[in-house]
């Protein structure tokens, strides 16, 4: 997988035309703009699908209200932030790149290709993309912070992003596996692999039970041997049964769609009244 990281001055604009206001001075640039060329600000919303579809490409249809902001003064402090913001993402995503890429192979059992990320404010706070996952550029706006004492943990927003992006998209009933199983490859494994220490308590907690429900499959999809569960429950205190479980070879052949498609098969199997054991 290759990643890309580009400041692109229209999705800059863009971010900064149709998101928070980060500084008074760019609120009232956005009001002279709005004032001024109302139709033409309404019309450049749809700008956001155009140029993440083909962003090498692009170019406005009306460039008045791009070339209104490039010219501010604001404009120019704000892009060599950005720059500056572009840089450090890159050395924290190279500073893992290899970690990541073993892991995202593992995840999906092939190369993912070419992604771009279309570098914005960090004080946006946002990770954007089409919708529609058909006939795409992989291209993504970002503008995270980065955590001072967690720097990496923008590679985890990064590969949420993607992962989501990759993975298809389930109804409304079945949604909740995948976001919990994204979590369990994420926030959970990924970060225990990075930081040493057990992850697994981490993230949305409204999706723990179902994670420590799936977390015996999940075992078995990375390929933890049956004998090496227990040792396993002790560093994510996580205990279950491992006696009442088959060992289901055949998901640690699976990529990470077809174990979430394998887990809503079997989902009334999985979510069942199991007796815990302390560990």
């Amino acid at each position: 997988m290759n990643i890309e990281f580009i400041v692109n001055d229209y999705a800059l604009v863009w971010a900064l035309l149709f998101q928070k206001s980060i500084s008074e001075t760019i609120y009232e640039l956005k009001q002279r703009v709005w004032f001024n060329y109302k139709e033409e600000y309404n019309n450049l919303y749809k700008d956001k699908e155009i140029f993440l579809k083909d962003s090498k490409n692009f170019i406005p249809n009306n460039d008045q209200i791009y070339n209104t902001i490039m010219e501010s003064k604001e404009y120019e402090k704000i892009r060599k932030q950005t720059e500056k913001y572009r840089l450090e993402i890159m050395q924290i995503w190279d500073s893992k790149k290899k970690e990541i890429a073993e892991f995202t192979q593992k995840m999906f059992k092939q190369d993912l290709g070419t992604y771009k990320f279309l570098v914005v404010s960090s004080e946006l706070n946002i990770i954007d993309t089409v919708k529609d996952a058909n006939n795409y550029e992989k291209t993504f706006i970002i503008g995270v912070p980065i955590d001072k004492k967690e720097p990496t943990k923008i590679i985890q927003n990064i590969l949420i992003a993607i992962f989501n992006k990759e993975i298809k998209n389930y109804s409304l009933t079945t949604e909740e596996f995948k976001k919990a199983i994204v979590e369990l490859a994420i926030v959970n494994e990924f970060s225990t692999n990075m930081t040493g220490n057990s992850c697994y308590k981490m993230g949305d907690e409204s999706l723990l039970p179902l994670k420590n429900y799936l977390y015996p499959y999940w075992l078995m999809f990375l390929g933890v041997p049956k004998e090496d569960f227990f040792k396993y429950m002790m560093r994510d205190n996580i205990p279950f049964d491992a006696e009442k479980y088959a060992y289901e070879k055949e998901l640690k052949k699976m990529d990470i769609e077809d174990f979430i498609d394998f887990c809503i098969r079997n989902k009334r199997y999985i979510i069942r009244s199991t007796t815990t054991i302390k560990v």
